[in-house]
């Protein structure tokens, strides 16, 4: 992963938000205008981080059909990512 810690954890605090508003949605317009809202962050999102999460597809988080489904991926990548780097920048090391 290229993307630094800090790019992670913004990415994943606004796409967990988003996810969270957007599952337990009934609105259409709501629902547009998080998808409108994770498209234009996508955009604009570190190259390295949008590459890892879209695994190539150019069209992750930007078309509809799939659009709850990419965003569940990102989200779960990204809190693997977070784990894994918690647990390898907190390692304790005896003093013995």
């Amino acid at each position: 992963m290229k993307a630094d810690r800090n790019t992670i954890e913004q990415a994943y605090a606004f796409f967990h938000q988003k996810l969270k508003v957007y599952e337990h949605s009934t609105s259409e317009r709501e629902m547009d205008h998080i998808e409108d809202c994770i498209a234009d962050y996508a955009n604009s999102m570190s190259k390295e981080l949008f590459d890892e999460l879209s695994q190539g597809n150019p069209a992750f988080l930007h078309e509809h059909t799939a659009f709850q489904e990419d965003l569940t991926s990102a989200v779960c990548m990204m809190e693997k990512w977070l784990e894994l780097k918690t647990f390898t920048s907190h390692r304790h090391f005896s003093h013995t």
